[in-house]
């Protein structure tokens, strides 16, 4: 099982970009896929999370309102829309899943569950 972030880049603040997690080597349809940060001399940072069937979101309280989270399991992507950015958003950004338990829920499995990690990409938020 592979996961790979991709879509960051340097953007002003105020502005837009989105993310994407493709995973391969297994059905992304039974797995929660989370969304994880790291700033420079920071420690990692639980962002985002939807769950298998999509019943449950989370969304860290420095992002609800301007992220969102969503999933295509036919393209086994899984993706995190990211507005009105800030330079605080600045990390690397990456995604990881709790394969191989099926059915996990959010926050939990965000916080307790993840087993599989990706490379990151970085985004950085400056004029």
């Amino acid at each position: 099982v592979q996961l790979q972030a991709s879509g960051g880049g340097l953007v002003q603040p105020g502005g837009s970009l989105r993310l994407s997690c493709v995973v391969s080597g297994v059905s992304l349809n039974y797995y929660t896929i989370g969304w994880f940060r790291q700033a420079p001399g920071k420690e990692r940072e639980g962002v985002s999370c939807i769950s298998s069937s999509e019943i449950s979101t989370y969304y860290a309280d420095s992002v609800k309102g301007r992220f969102t989270v969503s999933r295509d399991n036919g393209k086994n992507t899984v993706y995190l829309q990211m507005n009105s950015l800030k330079p605080e958003d600045t990390a690397v950004y990456s995604c990881a899943t709790d394969y191989p338990r099926e059915a996990g829920t959010c926050p939990g499995a965000l916080f307790y569950g993840m087993n599989v990690w990706g490379k990151g990409t970085l985004v950085t938020v400056s004029s």
